[in-house]
């Protein structure tokens, strides 16, 4: 599938800075996506080793409800930005770019296993890929990036708002996706609002921690790694 440019990818750390700063003026986080069925989403992810040479890339489409696999791609390329915390989107959105472009099945929303909105500067990869992508995209990651949060029932699907303190701002959502488990972290990519993303998120996951496209998109990054980086 064709990728419309947003910017060049010959950039400095300090432009990259300020590229995020531009683009995460034109991320939409006000427009309702709700899970429909029959609808398709994506996953993706990228798995790495931070001192090696090669990024490798996977990406997953699922049609709802059952989330049947409809299609895959993966690809193995070079580093092309240093690993530096807060850039990583520049590091990491060209391989996921490339395995876009092998798709067959053009999905209708997309979830990313990192942050979007939820970023120093409001532009994780989540919120870069989806204005590149043009496309509803989430972010749902694993870890904590930036921001506070009060105390979070244990039941599954307990949420509770991801507050930036410095900027008195909510940037995402807190979610429990399975009973007594950590947290995943949800919050807006592009051209969808947060409610939305965590529609996405609950609708998604079937019993694990983590939602089953993005599992599926981990488990596909891993496989290409391993194939391509065996020792």
């Amino acid at each position: 599938m064709r990728v419309a440019p947003l910017h060049s990818w010959k950039l400095t750390p300090k432009e990259a800075v300020q590229c995020q700063r531009l683009w995460a003026t034109r991320v939409d986080r006000s427009t309702p996506f709700p899970v429909h069925d029959g609808l398709c989403i994506a996953a993706a992810d990228v798995s790495y080793n931070r001192y090696s040479p090669w990024l490798h890339a996977a990406m997953v489409v699922l049609r709802m409800p059952d989330l049947s696999m409809e299609d895959q791609a993966t690809v193995t390329v070079n580093v092309r930005f240093p690993y530096i915390p807060g850039l990583l989107s520049f590091r990491e959105t060209p391989p996921l770019l490339s395995a876009w472009k092998k798709l067959k099945q053009k999905p209708d929303v997309l979830m990313v296993d990192g942050h979007g909105y939820a970023h120093p500067r409001r532009l994780g990869v989540a919120c870069h890929l989806g204005l590149w992508l043009d496309l509803p995209t989430f972010g749902c990651a694993k870890s904590l990036l930036i921001g506070e949060h009060e105390g979070l029932p244990g039941r599954a699907g307990s949420q509770v708002p991801l507050l930036d303190p410095k900027q008195h701002e909510c940037v995402g959502m807190v979610v429990r996706t399975r009973a007594n488990v950590k947290p995943m972290y949800v919050s807006v990519g592009h051209r969808m609002d947060l409610p939305s993303a965590v529609a996405w998120t609950l609708a998604t996951c079937r019993g694990l921690r983590q939602p089953e496209p993005s599992r599926l998109a981990h488990l596909a990054a891993n496989r290409q790694r391993r194939e391509h980086e065996p020792s």
